[in-house]
Parts: structure tokens; C-alpha cells; sequence
């Protein structure tokens, strides 16, 4: 796919530098997974050059930051600030900035001004939705938040991963030109995600009997404790695996901990999984399982429920944010209404997880319209080309 000309020079030496909190080993969440597979399409394009500025230290793949050393015992949120500015003064030979979170947006602003270049930002969350974050940054989250408006403000273009997330976008910062939110939404490998019929896994983790599985961060956005509470009222005959861990903050780690143990003390089919799971044990314990359940409060997209498709696993999500472009309701899954109000969402929860386990049959046919729909709508090389698109339309 080569790139046209324009602003005066041969697109096909458009230099683009992505920059990113998250990078391999250190990657713990779906923006981070997107900043990866979006990364590995763009480098199969042929006249674009991609470099990766991440946090984290050195990278063999990448350039890595350490935090500042005067820094060290700084606020999180400024040490991302000092991070940005180092990265920052390493970005004058690129086109055009990319960034992935507000971790990384002020990299792209300051770079944007010093060297007069475009600067583009990957909406994947945005602050003002995540009030609760003022836990885990403390002070911090009041830089955070206006790391986020100025970035976004000032940018040549957002891409919204969904829809749902466009319009979030355009109603926390009402200033913001809606010509220049794009909707381009994740995408997931189904070479990767894909069906794993490895039983020795389950035997590892002593896992038996039908189960349904939640996969995750424990934050407050993810609604783990809003299941946990739901499956009291979950006959015991079914199990629950939870691959969940890295709490963002000690509250809801707490919260999550001591749900869990109330559910262990009282049923043996509750297994926690508290390490990131390998991918081949991960993709077998999706495959496996009857059901998936995404309980988030807060979700731009989702990209976990399109691995868990890839797997040709139902999915029950909430609907709210971007999951209801992704899970097509009564097609590849359901989604159960949440309003903010906690009761009404758990015994929606605990009610259709009752019915849809109790129905085997209607999970498979689910699991494999959804294998169908991730391969058909969200492939990472349609992503990239889109990507693309937008590049060429702010270089011109």
C-alpha cells in the first residue's frame, strides 16, 4: 500500500513516531494491546517508517524512557510529565507524532509545538469519565485531566475507538471540532485468538465443570465487584474463573479480595487467577469456558470481548460505552443495561448469566457467530489502513 505525496515531500518517507505507556513485557491493558497490534500492521505498510517512544526503560524494539531520576519520588502523574518531556526532545525527525493515553499525550503536544508537526491521539479513555481515578493518582489527577483537555484540544485529529466513545469525546470537551474525531475501532488477530482446545490447562488450575470467565484489571471500571456480588445469586453448579489482577488502587483491591474469599469460603468452583496468564493458557481457558462476562461500568470499546470471540466464546456485556458495537445482542452474545445504580445491574447480571448457562446450546451458537463477526469486522490490517487514511489527510 504506497503512500501518495503531499505538503511537499514524498509520502513514502512519512516517519511516524507512536508513543505509548505501555510496550511489551510491560503491557497490562487494552490500549496497550492496541498500541502493539496497531504498531505491527502499520510496519507491514510499504513507505512508512514507524518508531515506538515508550515508558518502561529500554526496549530492544523500541526507544525506552526511564522516569527521571530527580523525579523518582514524585507524583505518578508528574513523573509521566517529565517522562513526555524527554520523549518529547526525541521526536524531531518524524512527521508525525501518535499518542496512546494521557500518559503519553503531552509527548506528542510539546512535540506538535517545538517542531511543527501534527500530533494525533488515540482516545481509548478519558479522564473526566473516571472520577474514581482521583484514588489512585491522588493530586495527580487533576494533571492528568488537564494533560488530557490541552492534548486533545490541540490536536490535528482523535481517533475515538468507537462510536460511543466519539460522542464521549465530543461531550467532555465541547470545544473540540467534531470534523476532527474520526471513529476507528480496535480490532483483534483471530490467527491468534482463536479456538484452543488444550485440556491440560484446565487441569493445571484444577478447573471443572461448566464455568464462565471474567478477564481483566482489577479497577473500578471493569465492574468486577458488581459480579462478584451477582454470583451469590448464581446457582453453585456453575464455576467462575477470574484471570484478574494489578489493582489500580488498594480500595478496590480490597473490595475485590475480600468478595472473593466471601465466594471461596462458601463454593469450590471460584478460581482466582491472579498472574497474567500466558497466551496459550489464556486462549484455552476462553475457549473452554461457556461464557465470558464483561461487567464494565466504563468501556470505550473493549477489546477483550473480541479475543473471547476470536475464541468462539459468548459474551454477556454491559451496555454501555462501546461494547454494543462490538457484542451484536442475541447474535453474539447479550448485554444487560447498567445506569449507575448497583442492585439493578447485579440481578440483571446474576439473572441472565442463571439463563444463558442454563442453555448450552444457545451459548455455541453465540460463541460461533462471534468468531465469525471478529473475523469478518475487526481485523487489524483494516485498522491500519484507516490509520493510514487519517495520516495522509492531516500531512496534507
Amino acid at each position: 500500500m504506497p503512500l501518495e505525496e503531499g505538503r511537499g515531500f514524498e509520502m513514502s518517507e512519512l516517519k511516524v513516531g507512536i508513543v505509548t505507556k505501555e510496550w511489551p513485557p510491560a503491557i497490562y491493558g487494552g490500549a496497550g494491546v492496541h498500541v502493539l497490534e496497531l504498531t505491527k500492521a502499520l510496519r507491514t505498510i510499504s513507505g512508512l517508517h514507524v518508531d515506538v517512544h515508550c515508558f518502561g526503560g529500554k526496549r530492544e524494539d523500541a526507544f525506552g524512557y526511564d522516569t527521571p531520576s530527580e523525579f523518582s519520588d514524585s507524583n505518578p502523574a508528574v513523573q509521566a510529565l517529565a517522562t513526555d518531556l524527554e520523549i518529547a526532545t526525541n521526536l524531531s525527525s518524524v512527521d508525525l507524532v501518535h499518542s496512546h493515553t494521557w500518559y503519553a499525550n503531552m509527548a506528542g503536544h510539546i512535540a506538535s509545538l517545538q517542531y511543527s508537526i501534527p500530533h494525533i491521539v488515540s482516545s481509548h479513555s478519558l479522564e473526566p469519565l473516571r472520577p474514581w481515578k482521583a484514588q489512585q493518582l491522588g493530586g495527580g489527577y487533576a494533571i492528568s485531566s488537564w494533560a488530557e483537555k490541552t492534548a486533545y484540544e490541540s490536536a490535528a485529529a482523535i481517533i475515538a475507538v468507537s462510536d460511543g466513545m466519539r460522542g464521549d469525546v465530543l461531550a467532555a470537551y465541547p470545544s473540540i471540532d467534531p470534523n476532527k474525531v474520526v471513529t476507528i475501532r480496535n480490532g483483534v488477530d483471530t490467527t491468534k485468538f482463536a479456538p484452543n482446545h488444550d485440556g491440560s490447562v484446565l487441569q493445571k488450575y484444577r478447573v471443572t465443570g461448566p464455568y464462565a470467565i471474567f478477564v481483566g484489571r482489577i479497577t473500578r471500571q471493569k465492574g468486577l465487584a458488581h459480579l462478584l456480588r451477582a454470583w451469590k445469586d448464581v446457582p453453585a453448579e456453575f464455576g467462575l474463573v477470574l484471570a484478574a489482577g494489578s489493582p489500580d488502587e488498594e480500595g478496590i483491591g480490597q473490595e475485590v479480595a475480600d468478595l472473593i474469599a466471601d465466594l471461596q469460603k462458601i463454593r469450590s468452583n471460584v478460581w482466582w487467577i491472579k498472574e497474567m496468564l500466558p497466551h496459550s493458557q489464556l486462549t484455552a481457558m476462553l475457549t473452554a469456558a461457556e461464557l465470558f462476562v464483561c461487567p464494565s461500568i466504563y468501556e470505550p470499546l473493549g477489546i477483550v470481548n473480541l479475543e473471547a470471540m476470536g475464541c468462539e466464546t459468548a459474551v454477556l456485556g454491559s451496555r454501555v460505552g462501546g461494547i454494543p458495537e462490538v457484542v451484536a445482542d442475541k447474535v453474539t452474545g447479550e448485554l444487560v443495561d447498567y445506569t449507575g445504580e448497583a442492585a439493578p445491574f447485579e440481578k440483571a447480571l446474576s439473572e441472565t448469566i442463571t439463563r444463558l448457562m442454563s442453555q448450552p446450546e444457545l451459548l455455541k451458537k453465540y460463541g460461533n457467530a462471534g468468531r465469525v463477526r471478529a473475523m469478518k469486522e475487526f481485523g487489524w490490517d483494516a485498522v491500519a489502513a484507516a490509520t493510514v487514511a487519517l495520516y495522509k489527510r492531516v500531512i496534507a
